[in-house]
């Protein structure tokens, strides 16, 4: 069941024994504020020096590289939009940073991955649209990647926690056929 497949923790995604993380990262891959730095400084040097091999990722898209010294083994960087007021096609762009990582799990081969919220921050996408984007990537994700069993929405605070939990019980919580 797909209910069985998707979990909602409080907490440091640069904890999370899972097999990929996936940042919320700037175009440049380079590291900033938020989920980014704290996966950057987790990680250690070795993650901005194979970033720095990457080039730069446009917005909605995600590339792959390895954990270096997070419990994980992958960090997928998805490249969220910038809240623009809703006119930018900025719901497309972030839909297309959870798909984009769902091709990067099965190229990679991961059966378990963690999602921060991808643009909540200082990018401003408002957080209930953002969830609910997020929740119904998943769950679609999840349906068409059967190898994964298990995604973790990794909330740094309560209020993300909270938008996160009622996107799940609108979209996941209510489908029977999950």
């Amino acid at each position: 069941m797909l209910r069985d497949r998707i979990d909602i923790l409080r907490g440091d995604i640069t904890r999370l024994q899972v097999d990929a993380i996936v940042n919320a990262a700037n175009s440049a891959l380079c590291g900033g504020g938020g989920v980014d730095g704290a996966i950057h400084r987790a990680a250690g040097p070795g993650l901005l020096q194979e970033c720095r091999t990457l080039g730069r990722c446009e917005t909605g898209y995600a590339k792959a590289t390895k954990a270096y010294n997070l419990p994980a083994q992958w960090v997928f960087h998805a490249v969220g939009p910038v809240w623009r007021g809703g006119d930018a096609n900025e719901d497309a762009l972030l839909a297309s940073c959870y798909q984009e990582c769902f091709r990067l799990a099965q190229q990679y081969a991961v059966t378990s991955m963690a999602f921060p919220a991808i643009s909540c921050g200082v990018y401003r996408f408002p957080l209930a649209r953002a969830c609910q984007i997020a929740m119904r990537e998943v769950a679609a994700g999840l349906q068409y990647n059967p190898q994964v069993e298990q995604v973790i929405f990794a909330c740094f605070d309560g209020q993300v926690e909270d938008a996160t939990r009622k996107a799940y019980a609108e979209i996941v919580g209510s489908d029977e056929s999950s």
